[in-house]
């Protein structure tokens, strides 16, 4: 999000600051109208390109322009204006100031006891959820103004008011957005839940067939042409995936996992010798499997274990290893029981998938 501004400052009647020097600038505390009750500053960060100065400045007649800075460098002075004038509470939200523009130009006076210049100020604001050095700010939002004035060049005040006047422009209108913002931008939450969702809805015709206790596989589910060129009298390919969903209210961010464990139909084939209930079994083991897999995945899912800056990715890897962890357990079965043949290695693994669905409350 973009403020943009445009402020005139006539000047006739301002006093020269007792604070400011030929070359310098200090900014006047001052009371601001607000209180922050979401966030504090931390820092302010120069990002300029330059950062010799803020630009230049007349101060005599028919004498070129000189260059000038706030005391203590750009940063430092805003810095020390916002310490003195905003209230800091440290125990709310860190924010990082990234001072992006601020540009002084005044025109040289010939034969005239004053001048005319421009100011241009802009910032980028950012959280600094964690205080270590790894961690990424999050870019919330961004301002920018300018003004243009005219002043005597015996009172340099003007360009002091001009800039603590952007300023404290860009902290109102900071305030305001996080007034707004903090209890339902997600990059200002504070918390995370998860919630977990099974799909188990099987339409008749439907190709797919999501998994369910009470509707185990049967051999019309196995409906694609046999392979001539397999040696298996049946195939199954059983999936997990899921679909994220998430929202923020009061500062949480609530990710919901819409979790599917599928086979499909037009995936899934068997030759007419391996069509009876010891084979259906075997292959009903494989989509066992699946299913025991998304359960441990979906208990990698715990909200200690996420973060709300990267919840996401994080979600994507343990379903990365999960669906790893998935190829090789089929892997396993298959060369244990030796797809099926071994029948004593068969009934071990059949004791242990109802174990583990037992486990995880699938069967009870």
């Amino acid at each position: 999000m973009r403020l943009l501004l445009g402020l005139v400052v006539l000047a006739g009647l301002l006093l020269p600051s007792a604070t400011q020097q030929a070359n310098t600038i200090s900014l006047k505390p001052e009371s601001v109208s607000f209180t922050p009750t979401e966030y504090y500053i931390a820092e302010v960060i120069d990002q300029r390109a330059g950062k010799s100065g803020i630009g230049r400045w007349a101060t005599a007649p028919n004498q070129p322009v000189s260059a000038v800075n706030l005391t203590g460098g750009a940063a430092a002075g805003i810095q020390q204006f916002i310490q003195k004038s905003l209230r800091t509470n440290t125990k709310l939200r860190p924010i990082a100031i990234h001072l992006t523009d601020l540009q002084l130009t005044e025109n040289a006076p010939q034969n005239r006891p004053f001048t005319e210049g421009q100011l241009s100020f802009g910032v980028i604001f950012y959280y600094k959820r964690n205080e270590d050095q790894y961690s990424t700010p999050a870019k919330l939002t961004e301002f920018r103004t300018s003004a243009r004035y005219s002043r005597p060049l015996s009172q340099p005040g003007v360009v002091e008011q001009s800039i603590r006047q952007s300023i404290v422009a860009s902290l109102k209108y900071f305030n305001d957005f996080m007034n707004r913002e903090a209890k339902r931008d997600e990059r200002l939450a504070k918390d995370i839940k998860v919630t977990f969702t099974e799909y188990v809805q099987n339409r008749t015709g439907s190709d797919t067939v999501f998994y369910s206790p009470e509707r185990p596989v049967a051999w019309n589910d196995f409906q694609a042409t046999p392979r001539a060129t397999s040696r298996f009298a049946a195939e199954i390919n059983p999936n997990f995936a899921y679909i994220g969903r998430s929202s923020v209210e009061n500062g949480v961010v609530t990710v919901n996992l819409l979790m599917k464990v599928y086979m499909l139909k037009s995936g899934s084939w068997a030759r007419e010798v391996a069509k009876n209930a010891y084979s259906l079994n075997h292959e009903q083991r494989h989509f066992d499997i699946a299913k025991i897999v998304a359960e441990k995945f979906k208990r990698k899912i715990i909200p200690d274990s996420l973060t709300v800056e990267d919840y996401n990715s994080i979600i994507q890897y343990q379903f990365i290893e999960s669906y790893r962890e998935m190829s090789k357990l089929q892997e396993q079965y298959d060369g244990e029981t030796n797809h099926g043949l071994n029948q004593g290695a068969q009934e071990r693994w059949n004791q242990w998938v109802e174990g583990e669905l037992k486990k995880y409350g699938i069967r009870k």
